[in-house]
């Protein structure tokens, strides 16, 4: 009966909503979400699956910045009313999750939807509704190509991070057998495609490749096998989970002759601190890098720190400075539209942030037509159980 359900709210949400009206989507939700006293945001994302970090620490860092807004009266005058819903990145999930966001809690916009499966299951019917979907947790190219007027991207793309990642470690580091293991998603096969097409414009070819699926556990043949292959550059479609134990069974065989390579989906301090040290020497091109209480942080961002510790209970990663700043940008663009709230005026708002710098140092711009604030790499790589920058502003 659940997988009834399930389906039937997938049904519904193909057919605009099980109970929605029936008038002129552009005209009917034009200000959904909004009322003289707040505007609804929402999010899908995982709280409870296997990148639950990623999602539970975007949500905490932007419920952070939404509260400082409400706490100084709100934007313009309206409360911003966050609701969340958790996918446990399962795109069924998704798809009922964005059902009930868009039609019955009429949201104004979509923020931090977190994967790229579940993004794509249903962006095309958000944009039917008119739901702007506003810096997704995903680096896939179906995030800013074709270009969407609702739209925008605030983090790295993973085609272009392992496109440059391969002229990288080519160029600087002489390294000539080139292999890729990935998840067979789509976000795994981004990843692929990427190398794949660096690769061709440098004539060169792939070594070897390995897929495997989302749930696996066991990595002992895979290593193998790209071992066995000679490669000595292995870029990776993975996350957390499986990026931790791949890197745990290439350290059990004794194979330390390849670097590893991964992107901003497999970039935290659980991979860092690893007690085997298997993710020693492990390299990322992310678009943030990781902070560090104790290192040389200035006042203000050293004050976020505290007072994220404080209200979580835990130290904000990457997903808590992505969250916060999604969550500025967006009460940015709130206060720029003005009080006469509309999508048309949000967008608007949005491509004229031209300046921006966030709280940590790094710059967006968008514009007519540009909706990815982002377009260079940071390199990271883990030394001693922590993440360290070794290049910025890097690019293919």
């Amino acid at each position: 009966m659940r997988s009834v359900a399930r389906w039937v709210g997938i049904v519904c949400f193909l057919a605009a909503g099980c109970g929605g009206g029936t008038d002129s989507q552009s005209d009917a939700t034009a200000v959904d979400g909004v009322s003289d006293t707040e505007v609804v945001i929402g999010a899908h994302t995982d709280l409870s699956g296997s990148i639950a970090i990623w999602g539970v620490g975007s949500i905490n860092g932007a419920r952070m910045r939404f509260d400082e807004a409400n706490s100084a009266g709100g934007v313009n005058g309206r409360q911003i009313r966050f609701v969340v819903e958790d996918t446990q990145y399962q795109v069924p999930r998704a798809i009922q999750a964005a059902n009930k966001l868009i039609h019955r809690d009429k949201i104004f916009a979509m923020l931090l939807a977190l994967g790229t499966p579940t993004n794509n299951a249903v962006m095309t019917q958000q944009f039917k509704a008119g739901v702007p979907n506003l810096f997704p947790l995903t680096g896939a190219r179906s995030m800013v190509e074709p270009f969407q007027e609702l739209m925008f991207t605030q983090r790295g793309i993973y085609y272009d991070e392992m496109r440059a990642a391969v002229k990288y470690f080519v160029e600087e580091q002489g390294k000539k057998s080139i292999c890729v293991v990935y998840q067979d998603t789509d976000y795994g096969q981004e990843i692929l495609e990427g190398v794949r097409d660096q690769v061709a414009a440098m004539g060169l070819e792939i070594a070897e490749t390995s897929a495997h699926k989302p749930t696996d556990s066991e990595f002992t043949a895979a290593i193998l096998r790209l071992r066995n292959a000679g490669c000595d550059l292995v870029l990776m479609g993975t996350v957390h989970r499986d990026t931790v134990l791949l890197l745990e069974a290439a350290r059990k065989i004794g194979w330390d002759g390849a670097a590893w390579v991964g992107n901003n989906a497999a970039y935290g301090q659980v991979i860092a601190e690893q007690k085997s040290g298997s993710g020693e020497g492990y390299y990322a091109f992310v678009h943030m890098a990781k902070l560090y209480r104790d290192s040389d942080l200035r006042a203000e961002v050293a004050a976020w720190w505290d007072r994220y510790v404080e209200l979580y209970r835990s130290e904000p990663g990457l997903p808590a400075m992505e969250g916060y700043r999604a969550a500025d940008l967006l009460v940015q663009a709130l206060e720029a539209a003005g009080p006469d709230l509309t999508r048309e005026r949000l967008i608007a708002a949005l491509e004229g942030i031209t300046e921006y710098q966030d709280l940590f140092g790094y710059n967006l711009a968008f514009g007519p037509g540009d909706h990815n604030g982002v377009s260079e790499s940071v390199l990271s790589v883990v030394r001693n159980g922590r993440w360290e920058t070794l290049a910025e502003s890097i690019s293919y």
